[in-house]
């Protein structure tokens, strides 16, 4: 009997191992694996790199010059020969004008979001983590800012420092800074009242290591979470001020600018001036679908 124990022993671990059994995976590793598990993000997110590329690669895809064309062949219909988008009210070709207005759009959509992701979790960390004056009197600033609505505000911060590409990156980067502090200081908060965070102080470990170590972790993932949702809003809030000729100034293409430029031809060719807004539409569509995956994606419960 005991031999019979004893052979049984022995075949249950080689059992064991020949069973393929799935790993734990790390927490991005689940992110990434439930993100890919989302046709539609991952389409939209097809999307967004097409569109990137394309407008990376304008000065050297780009058929005919960005700011010249001749007046003579304006409001051509698209497939016109020579022109598979058509041209503009000036002759420029609208595929040229949509590659290179995609960049601008682009970056003035994007990198608002990311300045204020930076600044928003640094400054939202300094102020739930140092808790007291400071915490006040940086939340009270912040919620001056929630006292207009953000477009207007954006408005406001424009027309006050003129039109330009520099000036729209700073009219939304104020405008939405002090919504991701609010969030990353909501979130500090919270997470500097867990028990590992008051282990990690009662062990003598510095404010830098505990933040480091302890808070950021926690932070990122939220405020990545809205930030994400940013992004679309941000691109037609750039579109907007572009339309409303506060954004990128003349000759330069912008997806806003040119609706704008486009608008009066809309009785002459129907089909031209629709197709920044189309681009605009896209664009931001697809980045909405992909936040939406990716908050889904990161709603993982360990």
């Amino acid at each position: 009997m005991s031999e019979e124990i004893r052979e049984e022993a022995q075949v249950r671990p080689r059992a064991l191992e020949q069973l393929d059994l799935p790993k734990p995976m790390s927490y991005w590793r689940q992110v990434w694996w439930r993100f890919s598990k989302d046709k539609i993000g991952l389409a939209s997110a097809g999307i967004i790199v097409i569109v990137v590329l394309l407008s990376a690669l304008a000065p050297w895809i780009s058929p005919y010059a960005t700011d010249y064309g001749p007046v003579g062949n304006r409001l051509a219909n698209p497939f016109s020969e020579g022109h598979i988008l058509g041209t503009d009210e000036q002759g420029r070709d609208m595929v040229t004008r949509l590659l290179h207005g995609g960049r601008n759009s682009l970056i003035a959509g994007v990198m608002p979001v990311f300045i204020a992701f930076t600044i928003g979790t640094l400054v939202g960390i300094i102020a739930g983590f140092a808790g007291s004056n400071l915490n006040t009197l940086i939340m009270r600033i912040v919620d001056i800012f929630y006292a207009f609505p953000a477009i207007l505000l954006a408005i406001a911060i424009a027309g006050a420092l003129g039109p330009g590409l520099s000036n729209t990156l700073i009219a939304l980067s104020v405008v939405y800074t002090p919504r991701v502090i609010r969030i990353a200081e909501s979130v500090t908060v919270q997470a500097k009242g867990f028990d590992f965070v008051e282990a990690a102080r009662a062990s003598g470990a510095s404010d830098i290591h505990i933040i480091r170590s302890h808070i950021l972790p926690n932070v990122l993932s939220p405020v990545l979470v809205y930030n994400s949702t940013l992004v679309s809003i941000s691109i037609l809030a750039a579109a907007g001020l572009g339309f409303l000729g506060l954004g990128i100034s003349a000759p330069h293409a912008e997806w806003g600018r040119m609706l704008n430029d486009l608008r009066q031809s809309i009785y002459v060719n129907t089909w031209v001036p629709i197709l920044p807004g189309v681009a605009i539409f896209i664009t931001a569509m697809a980045f909405n679908l992909v936040s939406d995956a990716v908050r889904d994606a990161m709603d993982v419960r360990l």
